[in-house]
């Protein structure tokens, strides 16, 4: 992890921007530093405009050390860093977007998780078996998001996920990885894996994947 990210999370926040992933303010992301305090793009900025300032430094608490502006402020989604950051040690950056597919298929769950059919992409999240049988966990969405972060605290704590992602009903995806390049490559692969179950859902109706 390079000791300012920010510049790395200005690219990656322009592309998903262009992507339609984090339109108008939606998503934060997020990287962490050695010592263990992360800089996560602040409330109410346009993704496809960032700048070095337009972060803030917390610590996993929710201390805030530098506000890189006086205006800046913490958005309500921190919660949901702060709470991936507590419970996996090794996660270095945490990338929460809002992307259609992303909403759409949160809605396809069974009970509080979502199979994902067994495509070959999968192996990008490290689980090499044949046919494998991976879920990704959904939560509840609340308008007080702090309480979504303390939902995935309480849960995740209990029930590690597959792999490292989840849902927010129609809330968007939240990966996590050990470097900020791993994080991108699991957000790319979770997006891929939900543009092929809205396809697969409206053509075949579900018959042959789930």
């Amino acid at each position: 992890m390079t000791i300012n990210p920010r510049l790395s999370l200005i690219d990656a926040s322009s592309q998903f921007y262009q992507l339609g992933w984090m339109v108008g303010t939606a998503g934060n992301l997020s990287a962490r530093l050695p010592d263990g305090s992360f800089w996560i793009t602040a409330s109410g900025k346009s993704k496809g405009k960032l700048r070095e300032s337009d972060f803030v430094r917390l610590t996993v608490a929710g201390e805030i050390l530098d506000s890189g502006h006086p205006d800046n402020r913490p958005s309500a989604e921190t919660s949901i860093h702060m709470a991936i950051y507590g419970l996996f040690p090794g996660a270095q950056a945490c990338y929460h977007v809002h992307s259609i597919e992303a909403n759409l298929v949160s809605n396809l769950a069974e009970g509080d998780s979502l199979p994902l059919p067994p495509l070959e992409m999968i192996k990008g999240f490290g689980v090499w078996e044949e046919n494998p049988s991976v879920s990704i966990p959904v939560f509840k969405n609340y308008i007080n998001v702090p309480q979504i972060g303390e939902d995935i605290r309480q849960r995740l704590s209990v029930t590690p996920p597959d792999v490292p992602a989840l849902l927010i009903v129609n809330h968007g995806v939240t990966v996590w990885g050990d470097s900020i390049e791993a994080t991108q490559r699991h957000l790319e692969l979770a997006e891929y894996i939900f543009r092929y179950m809205v396809t697969a859902e409206k053509i075949l109706g579900g018959r042959k994947w789930r």
